[in-house]
């Protein structure tokens, strides 16, 4: 069998290929080669501001060294990948084919000094982090505000529904339903804000993270200060001091809050399901789609499930992701590198999540007739209001004779409420300002 979306193992190289295709540039094997070279191209430019023996290096040219990475291709990873064959080593494969490239650029004087000192986490502590920058910045902040967005819209489109309220599954105390959409998008709007102060940190110092070689090299250059001023310029920050491998302490904290995001959504898919299922809400009906195999008359919340279900898959994987990086044995070992490859999978599924709830979202039609039932049916529900303002007025034990009225076997109807109001010895204006209470605009502010 060849790869392809049907035989691909993972769902997001097959079924849903189509829909996060987007993060291929950024976490596939192709986008991983891709940023390595950048990595190793502005490593090489920047080098040449600082040693003498690349005085000579030929800055007019610069436009045309970047396009090694800037008009990256699949044929170029495929050489890559051939030359790794020989090599048995990634990044010492991308290496030799930059050297290639120089060659190609009449540039062989200069192609010692590609990778001049550096050990291959120097490179993938630059190139992940980069990489995964690039993506919150260009893919997925943009898609999440979107579903932020629509969010926002929903919550003014709706914000003088009444709606009832439900605690531990029981009819509450009025609410808007502009308002409770609204809680959602103002908490992603405060974790988008701490998103956005998460450094992106990158480890570079050679072999243990102390620029031996370079130091050894080339003695009166402050390397420290080089590295600092090199990680600024790709947009990152450097971590300092480091082992052979960046501590990815940054990036926990970064995998931590993205769970925090879709843990939100999960809470958000999870009651726009119960809103769907009460009929508050109905599904636009798309000609043609089948909602089950077997019952015709099914349309069902689909994609708040598929979305559901994509954020916790991601989020385990996040979990494990910001638990397991930070740690490494003494000054390096391997288990980090085969887990950095999969940074992209939860990214993949928290990305196919939003695009799922945007869908649903597409879908959904306020049901006017289904809320204005339930608050109708639940006039119980203004006892708090009334027993508050018995309490205000001095009436003695006005939450113990509201609990005997509402617990009853009976149901409380608008009638039943307003003999009840009747029978209280208070003022007549008073009473009139309790009966003018009801599930409809009994809503706070």
């Amino acid at each position: 069998m060849q790869l392809n979306p049907l035989t691909a193992i993972s769902p997001v190289d097959g079924r849903y290929f189509e829909t996060v295709k987007p993060l291929a540039p950024y976490f596939s094997e192709f986008g991983l080669m891709r940023y390595r070279v950048q990595v190793e191209i502005e490593y090489l430019i920047s080098l040449s501001g600082s040693i003498s023996e690349l005085d000579d290096f030929p800055v007019h040219m610069l436009s045309d060294i970047r396009k090694i990475y800037k008009n990256f291709t699949e044929l170029h990873a495929i050489d890559i990948k051939e030359i790794e064959k020989s090599t048995n080593h990634d990044v010492k494969a991308v290496e030799y084919f930059i050297k290639k490239q120089f060659e190609i650029l009449k540039l062989q004087d200069f192609r010692e000094f590609i990778h001049f000192g550096l050990t291959s986490q120097d490179v993938n502590n630059t190139a992940v982090p980069l990489l995964i920058k690039d993506f919150l910045e260009r893919e997925y902040i943009p898609v999440l505000t979107m579903v932020q967005n629509r969010l926002y819209a929903l919550a003014k489109e709706w914000q003088d529904i009444p709606m009832l309220a439900f605690t531990h599954g029981q009819p509450a105390s009025p609410t808007r339903l502009g308002k409770e959409i609204l809680v959602f998008a103002v908490r992603l709007e405060k974790q988008i804000a701490q998103l956005k102060t998460v450094p992106h940190a990158a480890k570079f110092g050679g072999a243990t993270g102390n620029f031996n070689a370079h130091a050894v090299a080339y003695p009166g250059v402050d390397w420290n200060k080089f590295a600092d001023e090199f990680c600024h310029h790709l947009g990152l920050v450097r971590s300092y001091p480091t082992t052979q491998i960046e501590h990815y302490d940054n990036m926990a904290a970064l995998f931590d809050n993205l769970k925090r995001i879709n843990t939100i959504l999960v809470d958000f898919c999870r009651d726009t399901w119960q809103y769907i299922s009460m009929e508050y809400f109905k599904q636009k009906i798309k000609e043609g789609e089948v909602g089950s195999s077997a019952m015709p008359h099914k349309v069902n919340p689909i994609d708040f499930e598929n979305a559901e279900g994509n954020l916790g898959f991601a989020n385990a994987i996040f979990e494990y992701l910001s638990a397991k990086l930070p740690i490494s044995r003494l000054q390096r070992d391997l288990t980090d590198s085969t887990v950095l490859r999969n940074v992209g999978v939860p990214l993949a599924h928290t990305y196919l999540a939003f695009q799922s709830i945007l869908k649903g979202l597409g879908k959904v039609q306020l049901n006017q007739a289904a809320i204005d039932r339930d608050l109708n049916e639940n006039w119980a529900v203004v006892a708090e209001a009334i027993q508050t303002v018995l309490r205000r007025e001095g009436y003695p034990n006005p939450y113990e004779a509201l609990k005997a009225l509402t617990r009853k076997n009976e149901k409380v109807t608008q009638e039943s409420l307003a003999q009840f109001i009747d029978s209280l010895e208070i003022k007549p204006a008073v009473k009139t300002v309790l009966k003018q209470i009801t599930p409809f605009n009994y809503t706070g502010i």
